[in-house]
């Protein structure tokens, strides 16, 4: 684990601490045995006031996080859904004059966004950096490279495929440790009329609804929009027009070319005013997040007290690694939460990293029959609502952790 001592972005060297979530282990490190001595590193925010590039102030070994991963898109129907809606999206800006060769995802998981395209009868190539997770794209018909993307892959990448006509970057900018080599990459890759397609979760969203759970040592940046235009421009990559995004919780989709007249969108404008208006990119912002995030501690561990006091019996549903910071920061176990329940079945028979909590499926879950159940993948509340009300006929209570404040209501009332 290394520690930066200037911005990712910019290389400004003063930037500026503002949230310390302590020493946590890596979201997605899941446990074969919870009574294994696990390793934590700090997860500390920082501020940059020169490009308000929002950043950790360490750094992890990517090969350590993402060679082997479990996170699989096509577990979730929200993103299943929303893979359609993006593909419709991406295709309405394209420039009908230009004939796309093939559409390259960078970080394309298991293929599910790729799959929408391929319906299309478009040509498609995936770039993942897991090995297990490119096994099984590759298994379902959607070519997959596994690698790290960067300038290297992406000269490789031309010379066995061409240039691609579309760039997809869903939810992975914010993974990347050397920022300007990835970008430098995406350039190299973009001729003519190629459409560059990159989305992350928005910072102003982050702010707003308290996500400190989308705080974890795989995601090393925290976008505005703001800091976005300014390091894609120092890239040779310029926005055109945007969109946002209800997937992970919040997120906004900008789209690029290598144009640097090219015409922004009013949308684009508008977004940019706003954001100016809303004070998003400012230090003391950040800091009342901060303060707000240790007063969510205090409410959620309020809540399942109660619960414990009137001995309930409660489980949590969806073990995602945004949840293991907030299991982690507000210092829950099995103390607190029984099981967690979850439909990826790579994770059954594992346990929560830091709070040793057992993973297995909804079914053996919801045989204990809980009397509460914790939303901890709260950014699919809808989904997983509609699962216990018709798959399990659930009529116990829900706690909805996030947005802030957290509440505790019967499932009835949803």
């Amino acid at each position: 684990m290394n520690e930066i001592k200037k911005c990712r972005a910019c290389d400004y060297e003063k930037i500026e601490t503002f949230f310390n979530l302590g020493n946590q282990p890596f979201a997605n490190a899941l446990l074969k045995n919870y009574e294994f001595l696990e390793d934590k590193y700090p997860l500390v925010l920082c501020f940059c006031p020169k490009c308000n590039l929002v950043q950790l102030n360490h750094t992890a070994d990517p090969k350590v996080l993402f060679s082997n991963y479990y996170w699989l898109t096509s577990t979730s129907s929200t993103a299943r859904s929303y893979a359609k809606h993006f593909c419709d999206e991406t295709l309405k800006r394209l420039n009908n004059s230009y004939k796309i060769s093939y559409i390259l995802e960078i970080a394309s998981n298991d293929g599910t966004f790729l799959k929408e395209f391929q319906k299309k009868n478009f040509e498609v190539l995936g770039v993942d950096s897991a090995q297990n997770i490119s096994d099984i794209a590759n298994s379902i018909g959607v070519k997959t490279k596994c690698g790290f993307f960067g300038q290297k892959l992406a000269s490789a990448i031309i010379s066995e495929y061409g240039f691609p006509g579309i760039i997809i970057v869903r939810n992975v900018l914010p993974h990347v440790a050397n920022l300007h080599d990835f970008l430098q990459g995406i350039f190299k890759c973009v001729k003519n009329d190629c459409l560059v397609v990159i989305e992350v979760h928005y910072l102003k969203k982050i702010i707003e609804e308290l996500h400190y759970d989308s705080i974890y040592h795989e995601h090393l940046c925290y976008f505005s929009l703001n800091s976005l235009e300014r390091l894609l421009n120092s890239n040779g990559l310029y926005i055109f027009d945007i969109m946002e995004s209800q997937i992970s919780g919040g997120s906004i989709v900008v789209f690029l070319s290598n144009k640097k007249d090219e015409k922004q969108s009013q949308e684009l404008i508008h977004f940019k005013e706003y954001e100016n208006n809303e004070n998003v990119n400012n230090l003391q912002t950040l800091k009342e997040f901060a303060k707000t995030s240790y007063d969510h501690k205090n409410r959620f561990n309020e809540i399942l007290k109660t619960e414990k006091i009137n001995k309930r019996k409660v489980v949590g549903y969806g073990a995602s690694a945004r949840s293991s910071t907030m299991l982690n920061f507000c210092n829950i176990t099995q103390n607190e939460i029984m099981q967690i329940a979850d439909k990826n079945q790579l994770k059954h028979n594992l346990y929560t990293p830091g709070s040793d909590i057992p993973i297995t499926s909804p079914e053996k879950v919801m045989n204990i029959n809980p009397d509460t159940i914790v939303i901890l993948a709260w950014n699919f509340l809808d989904e997983i609502i509609f699962e216990l009300k018709k798959n399990f006929a659930f009529q116990g209570r829900i706690i909805i952790p996030l947005p802030y404040p957290p509440v505790s209501l019967m499932i009835e009332e949803l």
